[in-house]
C-alpha cells in the first residue's frame, strides 16, 4: 500500500456520475448484449461538414500546430462575438469579454480557482452539472446545494437561501435550459437573480450550453442581456451538444472583463489553449449556424417526441421538455433512481442516468439523454417496460417519484 496520502480535499470528494458505465458496457458488450447507451449527453451525429472540412484544411497550415495560448485564434474570438451579437444581441469586445475554452467543462471549473477561497461558499443546484461542485471543492470551497423541485418548476428559490449562506457566497450557478431537468428559465427570474448577485456581491455563472436546442418555437436568452449582467455575471457556451463536437473540446466564456481576465489567468497556469485547427473549425461551424443548427435541432424534436410517446407507453409519466437534448422522468413508485437505472443496464442492456447520481435532489428521477435515432428510443422504452414487469419486491425500496 502506497505512503503517500491523499489530499485531505478528497475526502468528501463524490466519485463522477456514470464513471464505471464504459467498463460495465464492455463487459456486457463482450458478452453479446446489445447495449444501449441513453446516460451522456453525447448524440451518434455527424458534427457540420463545414467544421470538418474546416479541421482538415488548418490542420495541413504550419502556423496552426504551434501553440495558441490563452489569445488563441483572433478569427475565432470575431466570429463568436458576431454571433453572440446576431444571435442575442449582445455586443462584445473579442479580446477582452471573450476566452477560447478547452470545453466548456474546464473554464466552469477553473473558474472557482479565482474566486474561491477556503470556507467560502457557492450556491448550485441539486441536481446539477458536477463541475459546480467539483470546482468548488478543488478550490477549497464549500457547495451549498439546493434542491430543484418541481413545484419551484426545478428554478432556485432565491428568496429562501439562508443568509448565512448568501453572506460567504462567492459564485452562483445557474443552467437555463437545465441538465438534467430540462426546465427552462423566465426572463422574469434571470432578472431577480442578476438583481440578487448585485445586490450580494456574488458572481452569477450561467451556464447556457443548450442555448440553441430548442423547441416549438422557443428561443433560450443570454444572461447577458439582462440590465446589470455585465457587471456580475459570466456565460458558458459550447459547441459539444449544438454542433455534435463533443470530443472536439471547444466553447467559451463570454461577459464581464474582469472576470475573463481572471479566468485567462488561472487557465494560463494549468493548459496553453485550445489547438488552432479546432478553433478554425469551431469558426467554420459558428459561421453556418444559421443554415446547419435548425436541421440538427429538428432531429432533436423528433427524438424527443418519440421517445415521450415510447415512454408513456411503457408506463412512465414523460413530459416533453422545450429545450435540451435531454427527458427527465419520475421513477414508478416501489424503485428509486439507482435501483432502476442498475436493473436497466443489467437486465435489459440499456443505460440511463439515475438522478441522485447527479445530487441527492435527484433521487426520484432518470435522465434520458436523446442520443440515438427514435426507432433506438423506442426499444429502449420496450426494455424499461420489461424492467417494471420483471420487479421483484425486494429489488425496490419503496420511495415515491419526484421525491
Amino acid at each position: 500500500m502506497t505512503r503517500i496520502r491523499l489530499a485531505g480535499r478528497f475526502d468528501n470528494f463524490p466519485p463522477y456520475p456514470l464513471a464505471d458505465v464504459p467498463q460495465i458496457k464492455r463487459e456486457l458488450i463482450a458478452r453479446g448484449v446489445d447495449v444501449i447507451d441513453l446516460g451522456a449527453g453525447d448524440a451518434d451525429l455527424a458534427p457540420p461538414p463545414a467544421a470538418v472540412e474546416a479541421l482538415v484544411a488548418a490542420t495541413r497550415d504550419v502556423a496552426m500546430n504551434r501553440y495558441p495560448f490563452q489569445l488563441g485564434l483572433p478569427a475565432y474570438r470575431e466570429s463568436v462575438a458576431a454571433w453572440m451579437a446576431q444571435r442575442f444581441g449582445v455586443e462584445l469586445d473579442p479580446y477582452r469579454e471573450l476566452l477560447p475554452l478547452i470545453g466548456s467543462k474546464e473554464g466552469i471549473a477553473h473558474l472557482a480557482f479565482a474566486y474561491v477561497s477556503p470556507g467560502d461558499s457557492t450556491i448550485l443546484p441539486d441536481p446539477g452539472y458536477q463541475p459546480y461542485v467539483g470546482g468548488t471543492l478543488l478550490a477549497g470551497g464549500r457547495p451549498h446545494a439546493v434542491p430543484l423541485r418541481p413545484e419551484n418548476d426545478f428554478l432556485i428559490p432565491l428568496e429562501e437561501l439562508p443568509a448565512d449562506v448568501v453572506r460567504t457566497a462567492r459564485i452562483l450557478y445557474l443552467n437555463y435550459p437545465n441538465n438534467p431537468t430540462a426546465a427552462i428559465a423566465p426572463r422574469a427570474y434571470l432578472e431577480s437573480a442578476v438583481e440578487f448577485c448585485l445586490k450580494h456581491d456574488i458572481l452569477l455563472v450561467y451556464d447556457n450550453a443548450y442555448s440553441e436546442i430548442a423547441f416549438d418555437g422557443y428561443r433560450p436568452p443570454s444572461i447577458l442581456e439582462i440590465e446589470g449582467a455585465r457587471e456580475i455575471a459570466v456565460e458558458f457556451h459550447s459547441f459539444s451538444k449544438t454542433y455534435n463536437m463533443t470530443g472536439w473540446r471547444i466553447g467559451w466564456a463570454a461577459g464581464s472583463a474582469e472576470v475573463i481576465a481572471a479566468l485567462a489567468r488561472v487557465k494560463s497556469f494549468v493548459d496553453t489553449g485550445q489547438f488552432l485547427a479546432v478553433q478554425a473549425a469551431a469558426r467554420a461551424a459558428l459561421e453556418t449556424s444559421a443554415e446547419w443548427v435548425p436541421g440538427n435541432v429538428a432531429e432533436f424534436q423528433a427524438r424527443r417526441d418519440a421517445a415521450v410517446a415510447a415512454l408513456r407507453d411503457a408506463g412512465f409519466d414523460a413530459t416533453p421538455p422545450r429545450a435540451t437534448m435531454y427527458l427527465w422522468v419520475p421513477v414508478p413508485a416501489g424503485f428509486d433512481s439507482e435501483t432502476l437505472a442498475r436493473q436497466a443496464l443489467l437486465q435489459e442492456g440499456v443505460v440511463i442516468m439515475p438522478g441522485a447520481a447527479l445530487g441527492a435532489g435527484g433521487q426520484g428521477f432518470f435522465r434520458v439523454a436523446l442520443t440515438r435515432g427514435a426507432d433506438v428510443l423506442q426499444e429502449a422504452a420496450r426494455r424499461l417496460a420489461r424492467v417494471l414487469e420483471n420487479a421483484e419486491p425486494d429489488m425496490v425500496t419503496g420511495l415515491q417519484p419526484g421525491r
